[in-house]
């Protein structure tokens, strides 16, 4: 695979969604929980969305239950916990497994193309963010203690204008 827009993956209904929808576009790639410390993120994330998807932005949300069992809903409990405690209306996706091996293949992508602290692949906690360029490529990754108010910055200036 030689870009993010080379992969397919299911949406939060169940639906196959190819990432290619997107071309063009800046991605902020989340894995997200519902139960974490860092669940309050879902809100910066939304008002990034919000401010900065007429210039291009799209938040993907990826739920992953590999982290203290943090997010251990199914699908529809996930949509509902997002849509009611925190308004999300960025496009959220099935939940995956983002390390070992059955890591999704688009997180194995994502982890070798922006290796963490060391050049560590692994993903350490949930709210692990990947930055994507419009081009696909993977441009910066950001721990889950980056906010979502501090990443902004970032994903603005690769906006067009």
């Amino acid at each position: 695979m030689s870009s993010v827009y080379d992969f397919t993956v299911r949406d939060i209904d169940g639906n196959p969604r190819s990432l290619s929808e997107w071309r063009g576009k800046t991605l902020l790639i989340v894995n997200v929980a519902s139960k974490c410390g860092f669940t309050p993120q879902y809100r910066g994330l939304e008002t990034l969305w919000q401010d900065q998807r007429d210039r291009g932005l799209v938040v993907l949300g990826f739920p992953c239950d590999q982290f203290g069992h943090q997010e251990p809903g199914d699908e529809a409990e996930i949509k509902t916990f997002c849509s009611t405690q925190y308004d999300v209306t960025f496009p959220m996706f099935a939940k995956v497994e983002v390390n070992g091996e059955h890591a999704d293949p688009l997180y194995k992508w994502l982890k070798s193309e922006g290796k963490g602290i060391l050049g560590s692949e692994s993903i350490k906690w949930n709210f692990t963010k990947f930055l994507v360029d419009a081009d696909g490529q993977v441009v910066k990754r950001y721990a889950s203690t980056d906010t979502p108010e501090k990443i902004g910055k970032d994903t603005q200036a690769r906006l067009a204008s």
